[in-house]
């Protein structure tokens, strides 16, 4: 049986331990087990915590023979990426610079899994300080493979947790998104993940001792990725709420009142109208139709409410941040890692502080924008990357690369300026590589973004785990 445990959904390997059909140490020994079959091919484990993750898992079977009350994630390994910290364990950022940063507590995501009865079995790759690209490549580490084909990137910048989820080493990941940092990887590797509202998962996103400026603060969301929607519904349960170390979490409820029915859902396949593959467009279609035939109201619309004014807003504050640290940030970076981010800042020059202080009005005004739009379409279905997977490292090839990559993210980077949540879902295999779509919400209600991927994964399917292929 070990040899299947790590197929299983968190949810059934969590049900399992509580009811003593498997024990914790069981179920760590098997993901343990397909690391080390898989993860030298893949690279997406950076930091393998395996002496500990037994312990753990000891711990717990302990505590269940006692009489003690597991919780709902009891034994349920999960990877966390290298920007997030777990006591005891250096948090790299994947760069030289900061291989013996240990870190002296869980951050707030790591503490909750925890205490649900999660066990973190390892640190995953990135790119070098989430700076260097998309494709996760890092100075520390190396690259992460996609397991569908080494010939396409695996995505980032949480690409080495969807990498690891995708091929069994675990069945939930925590990884970040600040513009598509969960949903690509998700997409690119065939798994599901959720990029919440701002404010409803505890973070602490501090790399040393002071807080991030406004654009690092307000962009940057933890979220789960996992093999099934049911198991980011899980995770969600156990990360929503509110943290007294964490004052931007709000304790809004998990779930929101209903909805009339059938609920309306906003279909835009090219966002912008800047193009879509015809792939792309398909996996938007067949998403369509799925949720048609669960009863939902799916209206073709022509945008999303000034992307355009996103882009622009997003891309100036951003860059003029990054302008006041790049002199110290850039040789963090290490060979080649700085291209990424210069190529960025060419695009977007940096702002004075008056025309800083203007684009916050604008992202108010844009979110007040969406804000109206969702009340009459609580739901947006689109694409989460408008191109097929790419090579890895294309977006540094040269400058028209990182322009395409870029616009194909675009409604990624727009979400994730609005502050509102999104859920990607797999659509399905074509010529060996996975696609999916992201469903988009009203603020603070991931579950109507949730519902709705289910939807379409009960119509669609689950395409992970998979065994990594050549």
């Amino acid at each position: 049986m070990r040899d299947t445990l790590w197929k299983m959904t968190a949810r059934a390997q969590a049900t399992a331990v509580r009811t003593g059909e498997v024990s914790a140490v069981e179920l760590a020994e098997a993901h343990l087990a397909r690391i080390a079959e898989v993860n030298p091919a893949v690279n997406a484990v950076t930091q393998l915590l395996a002496e500990r993750a037994l312990d753990e898992a000891a711990r717990t079977d302990r505590g269940r023979a006692a009489g003690e009350r597991l919780g709902p994630l009891a034994g349920v390994p999960f990877t966390v990426k290298e920007t997030t910290a777990i006591e005891g364990v250096p948090t790299t950022y994947g760069a030289k610079r900061f291989r013996n940063a240990v870190a002296h507590c869980d951050a707030p995501p790591v503490s909750r899994l925890r205490a649900a009865g999660g066990i973190p079995i390892g640190h995953s790759n990135i790119p070098t300080l989430i700076l260097a690209g998309i494709h996760t490549r890092s100075e520390l580490f190396g690259d992460t493979v996609n397991p569908w084909s080494r010939a396409v990137t695996p995505g980032g910048s949480s690409g080495g947790d969807a990498a690891a989820v995708a091929s069994g080493m675990a069945p939930l990941g925590l990884g970040n998104d600040s513009g598509g940092s969960v949903r690509l990887p998700a997409s690119f590797c065939g798994v599901a993940g959720l990029k919440p509202t701002y404010g409803r998962f505890a973070a602490d996103h501090r790399l040393g001792p002071d807080d991030p400026s406004l654009a690092a603060q307000v962009l940057v969301v933890d979220g789960p990725l996992a093999r099934t929607v049911d198991d980011l519904r899980l995770a969600y349960e156990v990360l929503a709420g509110a943290d007294p170390r964490d004052p931007r979490a709000v304790p809004v409820p998990p779930y929101g009142e209903p909805l009339g029915r059938p609920l309306k859902v906003a279909m835009v396949t090219d966002p912008g109208g800047h193009g879509v593959h015809p792939v792309v467009r398909r996996a938007v279609q067949s998403a369509a139709e799925a949720l048609r035939d669960a009863g939902y109201e799916v209206c073709e619309v022509a945008d999303v409410p000034r992307l355009e004014d996103a882009l622009d807003a997003y891309g100036r504050m951003t860059v003029t941040e990054f302008a006041t640290t790049w002199p110290v940030v850039k040789p963090l970076l290490g060979e080649g890692g700085h291209r990424y981010i210069e190529r960025a800042m060419a695009t977007f020059r940096p702002v004075e502080l008056a025309e800083y202080l203007r684009l916050t009005g604008v992202r108010m005004g844009l979110q007040r924008d969406w804000a109206v739009f969702l009340e009459e379409y609580p739901l947006v279905l689109a694409p989460v990357f408008t191109d097929p997977p790419f090579a890895p490292g294309e977006e540094l090839r040269d400058e028209e690369s990182h322009q395409r990559m870029q616009r194909a993210l675009r409604l990624c980077t727009a979400t994730s300026f609005v502050g509102v949540p999104a859920v990607a879902v797999p659509t399905g295999v074509v010529e060996g590589l996975p696609y999916g779509v992201q469903l988009i919400g009203r603020s603070y209600r991931e579950d109507l973004c949730l519902e709705a991927a289910e939807a379409v994964e009960r119509r669609l399917g689950v395409l992970a785990p998979i065994d990594p292929r050549p």
